[in-house]
């Protein structure tokens, strides 16, 4: 029987579509704050969680400084279950390095096509699998969106049909 040790899970907010929000006078999207703590909220969450905001930038705009921050903040953290919000533009890019550099945790990176502020974003079903993998997949790192859970190594975003696929 496989058995995993749960203290908390960790969220690291790194901004992408998930925490854009819509500037109605000239039409272009920014960010404020993660909308991490609401969606928890509206997701009725009862899960052991820590969040830390490291950065709120769009995922093209992410630079291997970036992704070092990210390598070192999971490393250092004491959960070993770690859940990372990020663009999904250079997400696999992402997930390639922490696969690389980042053993004895279970990552798992997470996005959103559409930002949560637009109301009908897929954030909050794909932030709510994020953290049910986390629980459940054994140590390594993952891509988790549309419900589906993805190896860092073989997965791609398909930008014509905007969803993840297995690289085959």
């Amino acid at each position: 029987m496989l058995q995993i040790n749960f203290m908390g899970i960790r969220i690291f907010v790194t901004g992408g579509t998930f925490d854009k929000e819509y500037n109605e006078l000239n039409g272009q999207l920014f960010f404020q704050d993660t909308h991490i703590h609401e969606i928890l909220k509206l997701g009725r969450s009862k899960l052991d969680l820590s969040i830390r905001t490291l950065m709120l930038i769009d995922s093209l705009e992410m630079t291997d400084n970036d992704r070092k921050i990210l390598v070192e903040s999971c490393e250092s953290c004491d959960d070993e279950q770690i859940v990372i919000t990020h663009g999904t533009d250079t997400m696999t890019d992402t997930a390639e390095v922490l696969g690389k550099q980042v053993s004895g945790k279970t990552i798992i990176l997470t996005g959103a096509m559409i930002p949560y502020k637009f109301g009908s974003s897929d954030g909050l079903f794909n932030l709510g699998s994020a953290l049910a993998f986390a629980q459940t997949l054994p140590n390594g790192v993952y891509i988790a969106m549309n419900g589906r859970y993805f190896n860092w190594h073989n997965c791609k975003k398909n930008r014509q049909t905007g969803s993840f696929e297995e690289v085959i």
